[in-house]
């Protein structure tokens, strides 16, 4: 599954790149921002509790632009004033807790916390960062609902709280294009989510969205398909996810991976994924899906990585065998190794489909039943 780092390291380095950032060796005039700056910085110093790479070490003075992980440029409002611009502590194994004085730092753009030891809750104080272009706190053990005030931050593109410990329902507001916030790349993956996809799904304008590893299901809606013009991947694995994939599906002509293995999704794959031309990854394995392999989805011409087993497919193209990385065992192909019984197929396949019945999509038909 893959999880698009490189997206925020590349935004990080344009970011930086495009202000005279202060080096360790200068210190700006002291002003208004960087004492505030100082405050911030100091009360969450008092809030960690443990520092293994003693990245902190030299948080000392008001000098702030020479702190570890630091990062100053001129205010974007007054380019005579310096101000903290970007954090970044990225891997330091940090413990403690995030402290209401950080929205002290009315200037950041980037907060990057990945990979730390972080507890509690983010401050819905964090709402005073209008300037907040990237919030990743992915990796750490930070815990309490969706923090509803990101959606708020006008800035905001990049939302990484992956690899957590949030809880409860992520909005239908996190999904609408129009919102204050213009997520796009939404990582919400691996946490204790509970919720299903909002009917508005279909609104976002993300090139990535990754919900993979919660408490999500329901179906997905028929609106999945107006995301054609920006959806680039689509994770949503291991989530409870029931019901049809929808014909709508065939209108995101930029997604290069979709991802929705290990759910309980039915019926066949659309014939209209055929039309999804940059498509590199598709895997639906481990669900419980039936019917013939659509030959236009395995003559798409950048499928690399397909994989449908652990399901109950009848039948598929020769030309499936073809793709680079594929895997159909555990289906119902009988002229293939590694199947399902008969007996297994028989009585599964016996049951038709409806996918209406689920209540989000009429979805395709259903197969004819296949005789063993």
């Amino acid at each position: 599954m893959p999880m698009t780092k490189s997206f925020s390291s590349f935004v990080f380095f344009l970011l930086i790149s495009s202000f005279p950032f202060h080096s360790l060796s200068q210190s700006p005039s002291p002003n208004p921002r960087l004492e505030k700056a100082y405050i911030a910085l100091q009360a969450w110093k008092h809030a960690i509790t443990s520092d293994p790479k003693n990245l902190t070490a030299d948080w000392c003075g008001p000098h702030v632009c020479n702190y570890t992980g630091v990062f100053c440029a001129p205010a974007p409002d007054d380019p005579s004033l310096t101000t903290v611009a970007g954090i970044d502590l990225n891997h330091g194994r940090i413990s403690g807790t995030l402290p209401d004085e950080l929205s002290l730092l009315s200037d950041l753009a980037l907060f990057h916390l990945n990979s730390n030891r972080f507890s509690g809750t983010l401050p819905s104080s964090l709402c005073d960062l209008r300037r907040l272009f990237e919030l990743d706190v992915s990796n750490n053990r930070l815990s309490g609902p969706f923090p509803d005030f990101v959606l708020d931050l006008p800035e905001l593109r990049f939302l990484d709280l992956r690899f957590n410990r949030f809880r409860g329902a992520v909005p239908a507001e996190a999904f609408n294009g129009g919102s204050t916030a213009k997520l796009d790349a939404f990582f919400v993956n691996d946490n204790k989510f509970n919720f299903s996809l909002p009917a508005n799904l279909g609104n976002s304008t993300a090139s990535v969205i990754v919900l993979a590893n919660n408490r999500i299901g329901g179906c997905l809606p028929a609106s999945i398909g107006g995301m054609g013009k920006t959806l680039n991947q689509l994770v949503i694995l291991n989530t409870g996810l029931t019901g049809c994939i929808p014909p709508e599906i065939g209108n995101l002509k930029r997604l290069t991976v979709f991802d929705v293995s290990f759910n309980e999704l039915v019926g066949p794959l659309p014939a209209t994924m055929g039309e999804m031309k940059k498509l590199e990854q598709l895997d639906v394995d481990h669900n419980l899906l039936s019917g013939e392999i659509p030959e236009g989805i395995c003559e798409l011409p950048r499928l690399k990585n397909f994989t449908y087993s652990y399901n109950y497919f009848c039948n598929e193209p020769k030309i499936c065998l073809k793709v680079r990385r594929q895997d159909d065992r555990r289906n119902c192909i009988p002229w293939r190794p590694e199947q399902r019984s008969p007996e297994e197929c028989a009585a599964f396949l016996s049951k038709p489909v409806h996918c209406d019945a689920y209540g989000c999509s009429t979805g395709p038909p259903p197969p004819p039943p296949y005789h063993y």
